[in-house]
């Protein structure tokens, strides 16, 4: 594989107003250690939980330290003549020539969850007409909504488990209906989950009504919908990693063995008890199925970039069921996507090359397209 020029100019985004704040953080310093081993020239770019953005080599450090008052705040302009940063100062934005962040070639968004991972962000990327990772608004909205997603992979054809949905206003309103209308559909064990969220942040699983309560109530905290699922006993949690653009190539597929009873954020990133097999022990045949499934789902969100695809494999008789697909899947040292396609052969720096290489084709093909139409005759003067 070909090494990308080292002049290109990668803004990291992490941080963020999330739940997922923490693990953005970690995401983004593995992913710039091994940009910079690569030569690339990284802007660090981070934003506070108030939502305040600050750029440059103390980023992390303000971040980690929950510094409340920067030397500084940055912005990224909207502007597509400026693709870059702006300093701004107690008396505005700063004189841009002298103290500009720098323009940036390409953005890496490593924001998990809200105002990163659900399109908001990447709105804002294409107002300002920069190449960035991953999918595009309408991909990464619909994979952030638990509940959409769900409907479009349903009506393409792959299996989930027997799902609902509450939102807050029903909740509070007609609680002993929902409750009714909810056990004439699923039965316990129940997942609830906030629907835009993710890293298990907000998720528990329920035996019996008084937790079913307690769950719908605790995910409210993190969305104003949440979705309730069917818990499946004795199953295998399969991770596949999704990677490119018109032509999306599916990883070998690696089981998750929890530490906890299900796949919590402690047993995620906290207690290091959890355990990861890859390649995944599965029939060939399952193997074919789970990858071009997850292809499918890909597709069928309209992704680019990267995601990855979370299934469920029924140990007594090998059914499959899709869990969820992330559209900004974590980065960590320990995360499942980038060790998936290590199996598959492909290094981390040569798959954050490819993912930088997707990004600047996206962006190409996009701009190839025209934007403006010539009418016949100046009738809008």
């Amino acid at each position: 594989m070909s090494k990308i020029s080292r002049k290109i100019k990668v803004g990291v985004i992490f941080g963020g107003r999330s739940g997922e704040h923490e693990v953005s953080i970690v995401s983004a310093q593995s992913v710039m250690k091994e940009l910079a081993k690569k030569g690339y020239d990284i802007m660090p770019i981070g934003i506070t939980k108030e939502g305040k953005w600050v750029a440059g080599a103390e980023a992390v450090r303000f971040l980690k330290d929950g510094i409340k008052r920067l030397p500084f705040k940055s912005v990224l302009l909207p502007d597509p003549t400026q693709k870059g940063l702006v300093k701004i100062g107690e008396r505005g934005i700063v004189n841009v020539k002298s103290n500009q962040p720098g323009r940036l070639d390409v953005i890496f968004p490593l924001i998990h969850g809200s105002y990163g991972e659900d399109g908001k962000l990447q709105g804002l990327l294409e107002m300002a007409d920069l190449p960035y990772v991953g999918a595009g608004v309408l991909g990464s909205a619909l994979g952030m909504d638990k509940v959409v997603q769900k409907q479009l992979t349903d009506r393409a054809g792959i299996r989930s488990v027997e799902y609902d949905w509450v939102m807050n206003k029903d909740w509070q309103k007609n609680r002993e209906q929902t409750l009714k209308r909810l056990m004439k559909k699923l039965r316990y064990p129940i997942f609830t989950k906030p629907a835009n969220s993710g890293s298990s942040v907000g998720i528990n699983k329920c035996h019996n009504q008084r937790e079913l309560i307690n769950g719908i109530n605790e995910a409210l905290k993190y969305d104003h919908k949440v979705i309730i699922e069917q818990g499946i006993e004795d199953i295998r949690e399969i991770e596949v990693a999704v990677l490119g653009n018109d032509d999306p190539k599916a990883s070998v597929p690696g089981e998750i063995v929890a530490s906890n009873e299900f796949y919590d954020y402690d047993a995620k990133y906290i207690d290091g008890k959890s355990q990861a097999i890859i390649p995944a022990k599965l029939p060939k045949s399952v193997v074919a199925k789970i990858q071009r499934l997850a292809v499918s789902a890909f597709r069928a969100l309209n992704l680019s970039g990267m995601a990855r695809v979370d299934f469920m494999v029924r140990k007594k008789d090998g059914r499959v069921y899709l869990n969820e697909v992330n559209t900004i899947p974590g980065f960590t040292s320990i995360s499942m996507y980038p060790k998936l396609w290590e199996a598959s052969g492909l290094n981390y720096t040569d798959l954050l090359d490819q993912l930088i290489k997707l990004a600047m084709a996206k962006h190409q093909e996009k701009n190839e397209l025209l934007t403006s139409y010539q009418p016949k005759d100046d009738w809008y003067k």
